[in-house]
């Protein structure tokens, strides 16, 4: 047999495509790579974002369970709630309100419109 396999443990309730913040995210790749697909979130932020919610970095995004998920996403919508440090955020001080957050998907695409609307 020629097929090849992605070593899965569990293929009953593996999800080959997720949807996370409006991103169709790869079931296939691993946890920390596959969150990058999504806009705003780096390697290094996700890999953070990881370890904050104690998911294991070698499992593939299609194997993680609804409550690792919702993990994930409350840190990647919140990092300041869980202690991620602001130097490590990609909105700091914004010009409106001061601010310091992580900015993420389609609101990235709208602060970069606006800020080279302001110039």
């Amino acid at each position: 047999t020629g097929s090849m396999s992605l070593g899965i443990a569990d293929k009953s309730n593996f999800q080959h495509i997720l949807r996370l913040l409006n991103t169709n995210i790869d079931g296939r790749q691993k946890v920390m790579f596959a969150l990058t697909s999504i806009k705003g979130v780096g390697r290094r932020y996700s890999g953070l974002v990881c370890k904050k919610a104690d998911v294991d970095m070698s499992k593939r995004a299609g194997e993680l369970s609804p409550e690792e998920l919702e993990r994930l996403m409350t840190i990647i919508k919140e990092p300041r709630q869980f202690k991620v440090p602001d130097w490590f955020l990609n909105r700091q001080k914004d010009i409106k309100d001061g601010t310091t957050t992580q900015i993420l998907s389609n609101t990235l695409e709208s602060m970069l419109r606006e800020d080279l609307e302001r110039l």
